[in-house]
């Protein structure tokens, strides 16, 4: 069901958000998953495959992000297979205090343009021990599920991140395409501190879930938070509230995501140090309250 835009704002919130009740980071993160994209190609046809080409800009976004306030930067086992990890780690290792690192596993790549949901307990453990490896820690911030495994008993795949969780090797568990019927599941199994789920002003699949997860605590991670094809081009209802604030629709987009509910991060990713400023920026975009609800009114 979609946010109804006359309902009362859930809430702006302040600048920051406690993950897990515990982490607090600033309320735009960084999603890595673009760090292996090439100079060409699309983001349709990025198969998120190689290695950074460009290892030395990919280690600058990621310190500059920092230098941003930038507090927590989500990555996954499956981006460049493992190879984004290695990145995180040498642009940011050790990790200064207040960055949340944050992967995911039980997405497996058996070739290029390949995402296929493998959730079983002994593939997790292992993804995991690689994530800490190529990590360099000893235990990851914020370990996701990257997708619920429909052949493997939810109970199973939650429950090995319990077990690393009690080992002390995870310290707050996440998860990832989820609907509220799953989530419910899940919080039976384990503490879910985080969900990841695909949202932005133009697809709004997920707003139980935003509304669960605000009513409850949780984090939710919008992906993609920017996609909001036609609704951003010039003339547009996303480009217009950007010309009365003085901003981008990039930023307007984020700036809706912000004041959605007081428990939402979005992920925006880039590879341009002058986008990653610009993406960060949105923290200090205020949208009034007819702006938020004509924004609002779009979504389907």
């Amino acid at each position: 069901m979609t946010h109804s835009p006359t309902a009362p704002v859930p809430g702006a919130a302040g600048p920051t958000f406690d993950i897990g009740g515990d982490m607090p980071v600033g309320r735009i993160g960084y999603g890595t998953m673009r760090l292996t994209d090439h100079p060409g190609i699309l983001p349709s046809e990025a198969v998120i495959w190689e290695p950074p080409r460009d290892r030395a800009g990919a280690v600058a976004v990621l310190r500059r992000a920092v230098e941003l306030g930038v507090g927590l930067v989500d990555t996954a086992d499956s981006y460049g297979l493992g190879a984004v990890e290695e990145v995180v780690a040498e642009a940011l290792h050790p990790y200064p205090e207040g960055v949340v690192v944050a992967t995911k596993a039980g997405l497996a790549r058996p070739g290029p343009g390949q995402w296929v949901p493998l959730g079983r307990p002994a593939y997790l453990r292992q993804q995991a021990e690689l994530s800490l490896r190529r990590l360099r820690t000893d235990r990851i911030d914020l370990f996701q599920l990257h997708r619920v495994d429909a052949d493997v008993p939810l109970a199973d795949q939650v429950g090995t991140l319990k077990e690393l969780q009690d080992e002390g090797k995870v310290r707050h568990i996440g998860l990832s395409e989820v609907d509220v019927v799953q989530l419910r599941a899940a919080r039976e199994i384990a503490t879910i501190a985080s969900v990841q789920n695909l949202y932005n002003l133009a697809m709004r699949q997920h707003e139980a879930v935003v509304d669960y997860t605000a009513a409850e605590g949780i984090a939710f991670v919008p992906y993609f938070p920017m996609a909001v094809g036609t609704l951003a081009a010039p003339g547009g209802p996303v480009a217009e509230v950007a010309a009365e604030l003085g901003a981008t629709p990039a930023q307007t987009a984020l700036a809706w995501l912000l004041r959605r509910a007081p428990n939402v991060l979005p992920i925006p990713g880039t590879t341009s140090l002058d986008h990653l400023a610009e993406n960060a920026a949105a923290r200090d975009l205020a949208l009034s309250d007819e702006q938020f609800t004509r924004l609002s009114a779009l979504g389907g």
